[in-house]
């Protein structure tokens, strides 16, 4: 498989418009994340392929529930999907936040390599985290809990902000169980190439 023409074709399905420099930054940051997860382990995914559809199609995906920013990703990891919706949108300017010193550390080395002067890294747990101004969308991956990520970012969402739930099979039984928010929207995603569901949950304060 080739990965560049393989991203451009489902860029274009999907809708994304990305240029050169767009593709070849996140083709560089997957070479990044295959280079480093020989000895940070960042992610239980090492085939190229699986890297592209799992991780940069599935972050991409999202795309139009973002809105101008800023942005917080939450548990971000290998900088998912923050990385990804940076490199796409150079205007949104996006914080990873993740408590682990090694992740964090590979990111930094991304946000300079990849020269995405729109990213910030933050070393800190999410519940420990205090920036000067709150964040309109906060979205992540990383939480197996619709409630959890609500009651761990809460202190971090502006007024009339959103929470971006990136989820696989819909969350009905989270979704009823949810305390300190309600669903806003949510949507099927479709990401090329892979056979899983994916859905976002939309939600906003209670």
């Amino acid at each position: 498989m080739n990965l560049s023409s393989s991203l451009s074709e489902a860029s274009r399905e999907m809708g994304v418009g990305l240029d050169a420099t767009q593709e070849r930054r996140l083709l560089d940051y997957l070479a990044l994340i295959g280079k480093w997860n020989r000895t940070y382990n960042l992610t239980a995914i090492h085939e190229p392929e699986r890297m592209l559809t799992h991780h940069l199609l599935d972050s991409l995906a999202i795309l139009p529930s973002v809105a101008a920013g800023p942005l917080l990703d939450v548990g971000s990891g290998a900088g998912l999907p923050g990385i990804p919706l940076a490199v796409a949108r150079p205007d949104l300017k996006t914080t990873l936040l993740d408590s682990s010193q090694k992740r964090c550390g590979f990111m930094q080395q991304v946000a300079i390599e990849l020269k995405l002067s729109n990213v910030t890294v933050v070393h800190a747990r999410s519940e420990d985290y205090r920036p000067a101004d709150k964040y309109p969308q906060i979205v992540s991956r990383a939480f197996s809990d619709l409630t959890d990520f609500v009651a761990a970012t809460r202190h971090l969402l502006a007024e009339n902000g959103e929470w971006l739930a990136m989820k696989g099979l819909y969350p009905d039984e989270e979704i009823a169980l949810l305390k300190g928010a309600r669903v806003k929207r949510d949507a099927r995603l479709h990401v090329p190439g892979m056979d899983a569901d994916r859905h976002i949950i939309i939600m906003e304060m209670d």
